[in-house]
């Protein structure tokens, strides 16, 4: 168990008889992560949130750690996007979480669109639910740089051949996911870096799971966060490696750790496998 910085007292609200827990990868998010909480919260679903810092180099704990309702967890050394979620799905599953759904602090996607996520996974229709900024063209409504929506375009279009899905992108940051999908992933070989995320969702379609959408509008703006081009450019290779690896995999072609032979799943909603 990691050291908390702070434990609040919470009421269990139990949504359809699960626990909620909502987990915030958050690094510099000072001037937005109560504003997300708050709406977070206002939604009336969830028992707890965890916030899981990743080396700030502003006031994000000391605002995070007024927060009722919530636990802080700190990480002493900046250790990565993916290392951060990492830690945040092995304390919601410690908490109890039968539901985690994954929302940045930085305010870019809205939480009004968390008791939607969370009744598909409570009424056993899905084991993970993505909020899509492109399905409803709300990308660049939502001023997402064209830079932006043609790689992900490109990117998603590239990993749908690789993987057999139909997903309208696969490099959104707002995720829902039941107890039994993150319990069953090996999440702790994938990478620490940006590709996480990437990888996480191969693996889902590996195990045979189901991945649903619902329409996201998103908000790009100063303190949202946002990597560079370098970065970017490195995250798109690993994606695509990742895709590359999985399509290989499937075809016994080669053996990777990202995805294991046992791929038989017990699952309420008969998971449709990747093509």
């Amino acid at each position: 168990m990691l050291p908390r910085i702070q434990e609040n007292r919470y009421n269990v609200l139990m949504f359809a008889n699960k626990k909620v827990i909502v987990v915030m990868p958050a690094y510099n998010a000072e001037k937005t992560i109560r504003k997300t909480y708050d709406e977070v919260m206002a939604q009336g679903i969830v028992d707890l949130v965890v916030i899981v810092d990743d080396a700030s180099k502003d006031g994000t704990v000391e605002v995070a750690s007024k927060l009722p309702h919530a636990v802080v967890h700190t990480h002493p050394q900046n250790r990565g996007y993916g290392a951060n979620q990492k830690t945040c799905y092995k304390l919601a599953l410690e908490d109890g979480a039968d539901i985690v759904i994954m929302v940045h602090p930085d305010y870019q996607y809205t939480p009004l669109l968390i008791p939607a996520m969370a009744s598909m996974i409570a009424n056993e229709l899905y084991h993970c639910v993505l909020g899509s900024r492109i399905l409803g063209g709300h990308a660049l409504a939502g001023n997402m740089p064209i830079y932006k929506y043609a790689s992900n375009r490109f990117l998603t279009m590239a990993e749908n051949i690789l993987t057999g899905a139909k997903l309208s992108e696969y490099h959104t940051g707002y995720r829902a996911f039941s107890r039994e999908l993150l319990e069953r992933l090996p999440l702790d070989g994938n990478s620490d870096d940006f590709v996480f995320d990437n990888q996480m969702l191969a693996q889902i379609l590996w195990f045979g799971y189901t991945i649903a959408e619902v329409s996201c509008p998103t908000k790009y703006f100063p303190e949202a966060s946002s990597i560079n081009f370098g970065r970017s450019t490195k995250y798109g290779f690993g994606c695509l490696w990742t895709g590359l690896k999985f399509r290989l995999a499937k075809m016994n072609l080669i053996k990777s750790p990202l995805f294991p032979n046992n791929r038989c799943v017990k699952s309420p909603t008969s998971p449709v496998r990747p093509g």
